[in-house]
């Protein structure tokens, strides 16, 4: 595009964007800061805001650039198509000097969607001590944008934010599927990697959408409307957070275990003599003749600590919980956590533990009646090399019993908002591409959400003013249990739209299934989603056209008797199945529209399926469940075949 060209539409976009206030001398946004990362071989917008009239002048790389601030006390520049390189300075000069420090000209990647892009490296440094001690180049860098939403238009600038480069000391604030695709790709590139990570965990897609997007879908647009009007949004959050207050006091004071003038519950002297027991892990609504009991529960267990785990740093792993707790070693609070999905994983100092008989202590406070710690997850304390298993018995005794939680109104969720307060005000930036991940949120409503991510793709593009702008994309991985029968599945719905969103073009999607956690919706496994992420910026954004960046995708079905024979693309070296056993995940049906698990061999560089109880197939599904666990076509590379089904039922 000519620059000058693109100087004039960022403008006409941008100019309804609301004002600051009018300013005496220049000011920046929080993008445009010391060390910022600007995007190489694209022309790069500078802007900013100044008193209305006021002249700007830019020196950078030996070059000067001029403007003057609009009506609104807006300017900007247009800076030309830069090679990779840096760092360097910037001086900006109006009735002020400004100076922004340590730029570097590579590659800047916009990094959205919900929780698991979201989702940083100290969540994960268990999975990769190595990566999270050694980690040091300070040619990768993070913006992390706070989350901020909006409704009454787009926001001029960013709540806060800063260039952070990669550190032993900050990578653990690095979203992780975003620190490994930029390592993958500085690796190949040697240019430098700038990732804007701007997620907001539990967000819907339709949150995303700019108002403009958001006409096509009635239903939307209306709850957006809605919203604009500013007190309804604070009146709304004052009643709801005063709702939850008065119940968090009402669980309190209605705790036993907290009750004032007897021994709290939490004391390693307390006598639990008439407690009754259940496994942890464990749910105690099936565990236990409670029920599904609304509240606080209290449980205990007294381990045995050798003396040589005493006196040093010790860990308390508890999986994860549901929902919130407050757990105590000895008495002492070692760690407390306000929502179910974190892992407890509570380091604690070498004066906690004693030799002999330890006490622990677990508050648990459910809000939805199936309060209990997560199946399948490690509990254990550790201390000195050595590990004491925390699974089976422990007491417990209710502590109180409530309603549920009052449901409150999640702002950041409603349609529009984000992109009014997280997008609008990075889209003078210039990038190279989008990475986005996300689906979770929408996955038990997918009629829409072809439609959403249509229209999300093409006006992030339009906004950002790039109309083939690279936009990749994760699949939803394996979640939940496994089960026995096929059925319908809102995850295996969201991952074939996905695998659809393939027709629009310049898009890539990396295929995570086998990478997932039944008993957690955020999994730990990230290395490959980012390699394979970055695999498909190799083909899609860097025109790598040798380059095998997915798995098999399926084409075509032809039928043959009650065999049904299915194409694919994406093959690369040939296709495979994982492990060592038969190719499974395939199920077929006919007329009559019912599945049966079917029996698969792969023939060349096609997959043959068939089922004894279907002599008439008319539709074969893949890979089709929330958590499909045996599914294991592949081809060569390793790359896994993405859920597909050829059926409109």
């Amino acid at each position: 595009m000519n620059p000058f060209l693109r100087v004039v539409v960022l403008f006409s976009c941008t100019c309804v964007l609301p004002a600051p206030a009018a300013f005496s001398q220049i000011r920046l946004p929080k993008l445009v800061s010391n060390g910022m990362v600007l995007q190489r071989e694209k022309p790069v917008t500078i802007w900013g805001w100044a008193a209305v009239g006021e002249k700007v002048t830019i020196t950078f790389q030996g070059k000067t650039y001029r403007a003057t601030a609009d009506t609104q006390g807006q300017w900007r520049v247009s800076l030309p198509a830069m090679k990779a390189g840096g760092p360097y300075d910037m001086t900006l000069t109006a009735s002020n000097q400004l100076k922004v420090s340590d730029i570097l000209v590579g590659d800047v990647w916009l990094c959205s969607g919900q929780s698991n892009m979201e989702t940083t490296m100290t969540r994960v440094r268990d999975k990769y001590p190595e990566e999270v001690a050694t980690a040091n180049n300070p040619r990768i860098r993070q913006f992390n944008v706070p989350m901020s939403y909006a409704f009454t238009g787009p926001k001029a600038d960013l709540k806060g934010g800063s260039w952070v480069p990669v550190t032993p000391q900050t990578i653990g604030d690095y979203s992780a599927v975003a620190y490994f695709f930029a390592k993958d790709l500085y690796a190949k590139y040697k240019v430098p990697i700038g990732i804007i990570k701007d997620a907001v965990g539990g967000s819907p897609a339709e949150a995303w959408l700019s108002a403009d997007a958001l006409k096509q879908f009635p239903t939307y647009q209306q709850a957006a409307e809605k919203y604009k009007d500013s007190t309804l949004v604070a009146s709304t959050q004052q009643r709801d957070q005063a709702a939850g207050r008065d119940w968090q006091q009402r669980l309190y004071r209605a705790d036993q275990g907290e009750a004032p003038g007897q021994t709290k519950w939490s004391d390693p002297n307390y006598k639990a003599t008439d407690w009754a027991t259940m496994n942890v892990p464990g749910y105690w609504a099936s565990q236990t003749p409670l029920g599904p009991v609304n509240g606080v529960l209290w449980f205990r267990k007294e381990v045995e600590v050798p003396a040589s785990m005493v006196g040093k740093p010790a860990r308390l792993e508890l999986g994860t919980l549901v929902d919130a707790d407050s757990t105590y070693i000895n008495g002492q609070l070692v760690g407390t956590t306000g929502y179910q999905y974190p892992p407890r994983k509570y380091d604690f100092g070498p004066g906690v533990l004693k030799p002999g008989k330890n006490t622990v202590v677990v508050r648990l406070v459910s809000n939805g009646g199936r309060g209990g710690f997560t199946l399948d997850k490690e509990y254990r304390l550790m201390a000195g090399g050595q590990t004491l298993d925390l699974r089976g018995p422990w007491q417990y005794k209710v502590g109180a019993t409530m309603s549920p939680a009052p449901g409150g109104t999640a702002f950041q969720y409603q349609p529009g908002g984000l992109y009014n307060g997280m997008i609008a005000p990075v889209t003078p930036y210039a990038i190279k591409g989008i990475l986005w991940y996300q689906g979770e949120s929408n996955a038990g409503r997918t009629q829409d959400y072809q439609a959403l991510m249509t229209s999300l793709i093409a006006d992030w593009r339009q906004h950002l003013q790039q109309p083939n702008l690279p936009f990749l994309f994760v699949q939803l991985p394996n979640f939940n249990a496994a089960r026995k029968e096929p059925g319908e599945s809102g995850w295996a719905m969201i991952r074939d739209i996905q695998r659809r969103l393939l027709a629009v073009p310049n898009t890539g999607m990396a295929v995570t299934l086998g990478l997932g956690e039944w008993n957690d919706i955020h999994p730990v496994t990230k290395q490959p989603v980012g390699h394979r992420l970055a695999l498909a910026a190799q083909k899609v954004a860097y025109g790598e056209k040798n380059v095998v960046a997915s798995g098999p995708l399926y084409q075509s079905m032809q039928k043959n008797g009650n065999k049904a024979t299915l194409t694919f693309s994406g093959v690369g070296s040939g296709l495979v199945t994982q492990g060592k056993g038969p190719l499974e995940g395939f199920a077929v049906a006919g007329t009559d529209h019912k599945f049966h698990w079917a029996q698969a061999r792969i023939e060349g560089n096609k997959v043959v399926v068939w089922s004894d109880q279907v002599k008439d197939p008319v539709a074969v599904r893949y890979a089709w469940a929330d958590n499909p666990e045996n599914a294991n076509l592949a081809n060569k590379e390793g790359l896994p075949a993405s859920t597909f089904r050829t059926d409109d039922f």
